[in-house]
């Protein structure tokens, strides 16, 4: 797979994780929140506390299950992302979590979508 396919890969991913959120109730603040340290794909707001949304799209499970992509240093890396957006928004005693949408493509088409809530805790 091209690297522009795979990219067009992760966005049609967000588009479709977009869609699957805001049908289960989210509020989309943010698609593609970037500053230094990196970006955030989705952040969201559900009910009252607010999610850092990563995505993982895949076309088949070669590499394994798209949400195995999340690991510990990809984990603390969202971690300082996100303080870093709670800070800039003037942020404080929020409820947050992390949450991952795993998608599993056939063709240009999602073939399975999961949502995993408070995916991981806080990576230091």
């Amino acid at each position: 797979m091209s690297k522009t396919t795979g990219k067009n890969l992760g966005k049609n991913g967000e588009e479709i994780a977009i869609n699957f959120l805001e049908k289960r109730g989210y509020q989309i603040l943010e698609k593609n929140y970037r500053c230094r340290l990196g970006e955030i794909d989705i952040v969201a707001k559900d009910k009252e506390k607010i999610v850092f949304v990563e995505v993982k799209t895949r076309g088949s499970l070669i590499f394994g299950l798209p949400q195995e992509a999340v690991n510990y240093s990809k984990q603390m890396r969202l971690t300082r992302l996100a303080l870093t957006y709670l800070s800039y928004h003037k942020l404080k005693n929020v409820p947050c979590r992390f949450d991952v949408v795993s998608i599993l493509m056939e063709g240009k088409k999602p073939k399975e979508i999961q949502l995993i809530t408070n995916a991981f805790p806080a990576a230091y």
